[in-house]
């Protein structure tokens, strides 16, 4: 599949980025920006999807991979 790039896509990604910051995280540490973006990179992708197809991918992720507070602080 040939894929073109638009700017009308990247600006979307950014509108949601954006809303998340405002909306719902309201601080970003620089540490962590990456799994903010990571996040936001799934939701933008996953857009299109149907309901169920999102429910579906959402829960085959559940439990994959534990992330404990003392990971996430400790260094990078």
């Amino acid at each position: 599949m040939n894929r073109v790039a638009h700017t009308t896509g990247i600006e979307s990604f950014w509108a949601m980025l954006k809303r998340g910051y405002e909306g719902f995280y309201r601080q970003m540490s620089p540490k962590h920006v990456s799994r903010y973006v990571t996040k936001v990179t799934a939701r933008h992708n996953a857009r299109n999807f149907d309901t169920f197809v999102q429910a579906r991918t959402l829960a085959r992720g559940v439990g994959v991979e534990r992330l404990r507070y003392i990971d996430l602080v400790a260094g990078s």
